[in-house]
């Protein structure tokens, strides 16, 4: 799973272990991206890295293909399909200019895939899960006519291919904001009397023990540890994106095992559904929960990708280079939170949320900000300091914050800082 990180732009890859369905049997939209690996500038700004080939065409004569790991049944996938029905809206294509193949493995079936959305006229093809990605950089080397955009992967900068783009989002700000409204929920639960102080603990639902979900973990962590000073977590890990009853299994053991509350980086609605029969709140992700946990649904950390499907497509039509890496958040309207459950959201929980994200908006607020968590009681600079395996982070680390998806879209952070229990079984 680890790569080594030797410069901004030169670094080589070592090799790439399962997220998100690396191999057939863990499949889904993950990234494996880790601090060791390659950082290249990350965002749609002047400054970025940018490469692609140029296109210039009306509206009418593009059509779009996708190539997505689950259906409109998986949070994930689901999210990417509202994306990419935002897209057509804002650029006005018809049904037939989309072209969407559901449940695609991170097998051959991906490049069998790719290889007949072109043949059907394709101009641009994006694809959703980390394992589709060697399959979509085999088809784009064969087509460098057409565009391919890949979802959550880290190879486009090395792959010297003009029409081969990586994208994801700053998705650990909303991690962030969605903690801050778990924080705030416990703390209402420590002023009524139904927990102590020191009963705040977490129950958070893992898919893969690997960067992007540690990067989701630890940013929520922070944003309810901002808010409730004593909470800590728990991380149990499933080592699959979509598998229900073992999610909602897990989740259940976790409040029997004292959880007072419960999250998720996994597909299904397995966790909500276990924290609805347990009868303890949840923060969801990718979609709402609420109608699966009406009773304990707080709100679900999310992301708008119809602002990079839009980009992406407009570039084509317009002839402009879509960036090499691109990953934006708040100030850029991507990321976001859904609705909060007013029924069961802590008092004063959407002034707060109001307040984050307006820091987070204005850059104010840095979600990896180094004083607000330790690695075995050392700060994230002591440790670069003293070189070793903490060296490789220091690219990373400027200006008092972990800059993550700042250098590679891709999330790097796959630390376990203090206050959090991820055990790998």
């Amino acid at each position: 799973m680890k790569r080594r990180l030797t410069g901004l732009l030169t670094a080589a890859v070592l090799c790439v272990s399962a997220l998100a369905g690396c191999s057939a049997t863990e499949n889904a939209g993950g990234t494996a991206q880790t601090a060791d690996q390659p950082a290249t500038a990350a965002s749609g700004g002047a400054a970025t890295e940018v490469s692609g080939e140029q296109f210039v065409m009306s509206a009418q004569d593009i059509k779009v293909g996708a190539i997505v790991i689950g259906d409109e049944n998986e949070g994930y996938t689901a999210a990417h399909l509202n994306g990419l029905e935002g897209m057509k809206a804002a650029l006005g294509l018809t049904d037939e200019q989309l072209l969407v193949k559901t449940n695609i493995a991170d097998t051959e079936a991906c490049y069998d895939a790719a290889t007949d959305l072109v043949d059907q006229g394709c101009n641009i093809i994006f694809a959703n899960s980390f394992g589709h990605e060697t399959y979509l950089m085999q088809a784009a080397e064969e087509h460098p006519e057409v565009q391919f955009c890949h979802a959550t992967g880290y190879q486009a900068a090395l792959s010297g291919l003009e029409n081969f783009h990586n994208y994801f989002t700053a998705i650990y700000q909303s991690r962030y904001v969605s903690g801050v409204v778990a924080g705030m929920k416990i703390n209402e639960m420590i002023a009524n009397g139904e927990i102590m102080e020191e009963d705040a603990k977490i129950g958070y639902v893992g898919a893969f023990p690997f960067a992007e979900v540690i990067s989701g973990f630890t940013s929520f962590y922070l944003g309810a540890k901002s808010v409730c000073p004593s909470v800590t977590m728990t991380v149990r890990y499933t080592n699959s994106w979509g598998d229900l009853s073992l999610e909602k299994e897990m989740a259940k053991q976790m409040v029997a095992d004292g959880c007072v509350l419960l999250s998720q980086h996994s597909d299904t609605v397995g966790t909500p559904t276990g924290a609805q029969e347990s009868g303890v709140p949840c923060v969801g992700y990718n979609i709402s929960m609420i109608s699966a946990a009406p009773d304990s649904a707080l709100t679900s950390a999310t992301m708008d990708w119809s602002v990079y499907y839009t980009y992406a497509v407009k570039s084509v039509l317009e002839g402009t280079p879509i960036a090499t890496d691109w990953a934006q958040g708040y100030p850029e309207g991507v990321n976001l939170i859904t609705e909060l459950n007013e029924a069961i959201v802590a008092e004063g929980t959407a002034e707060k949320v109001a307040e984050i994200e307006a820091k987070l908006t204005a850059g104010t607020l840095n979600v990896f900000d180094t004083s607000t968590f330790t690695v075995g009681g050392k700060t994230l600079e002591e440790l670069i300091a003293e070189g070793g395996d903490y060296a490789k982070y220091a690219d990373y680390v400027s200006d008092g914050y972990f800059h993550e998806s700042e250098l590679a879209s891709a999330p790097a952070f796959d630390l376990i800082i203090d206050g959090i229990d991820a055990q790998v079984d």
